[in-house]
């Protein structure tokens, strides 16, 4: 039976400085480095090994499993990075500090934008529409690995794996956008044969 690793990369720089990242192509910061060791040294002690892996077009997620495969000793791997699995596009709130948004468009407003399922921020996406950009490429490109028994590893964003989660723990669209994914900890998802979860949980 197929096992499917979901991380979500470590600390970014804009992260650290509390910023819209989204589709700005931001590294990792000294943090996020050393959240991917220890997330590569939780996968390690569990034994966990991969047949093939997934990442998004962001080296923020690119060197989160860099840092994985080698810590794990892995690298061998082949690794498919696709935009499908880059984070929510924020539109006019990429680059701006998450409180001076707040003071410019308002809190309720930031709020909404962040918190909703279907409401986009200016130029941007919703959660709904990061989900509709991920699902088609996972059931495309990543379930048949998985129905062939193989084991997966996505290393992605917050939001383009809320969208995973979603449908793999069938949450509801007001439930999944309280879900908080923290960085840097895999989450591991052990599959039947039909792909429905048996069990699911953090390496912490």
């Amino acid at each position: 039976m197929p096992t499917l690793v979901i991380v979500r990369h470590g600390q970014s720089l804009w992260n650290k400085e509390n910023r819209f990242t989204g589709w700005i192509d931001i590294d990792l910061s000294a943090k996020g480095i050393e959240e991917a060791q220890q997330a590569a040294e939780k996968l390690k002690e569990g034994d966990y090994t991969f047949d093939i892996a997934f990442t998004s077009a962001l080296k923020r997620a690119q060197h989160t499993l860099d840092i994985i495969l080698e810590g794990t000793g892995q690298t061998h791997l082949t690794v498919y990075k696709d935009k499908a699995l880059n984070e929510r596009m924020y539109g006019d709130l990429q680059g701006q500090n998450k409180d001076e948004a707040r003071e410019r468009f308002g809190e309720e407003q930031v709020h909404i934008w962040r918190r909703s399922y279907d409401v986009p921020p200016p130029n941007g996406e919703s959660l709904k529409d990061t989900g509709a950009r991920v699902m088609p490429y996972y059931e495309e490109e990543i379930v048949p690995h998985l129905k062939k028994g193989e084991n997966v590893i996505i290393a992605a964003h917050g939001n383009s794996l809320r969208a995973l989660i979603k449908h793999l723990e069938g949450y509801g669209d007001d439930e999944i956008v309280k879900v908080e994914i923290p960085t840097g900890t895999p989450k591991v998802y052990e599959l039947d044969d039909e792909l429905n979860v048996l069990k699911t949980f953090y390496l912490e």
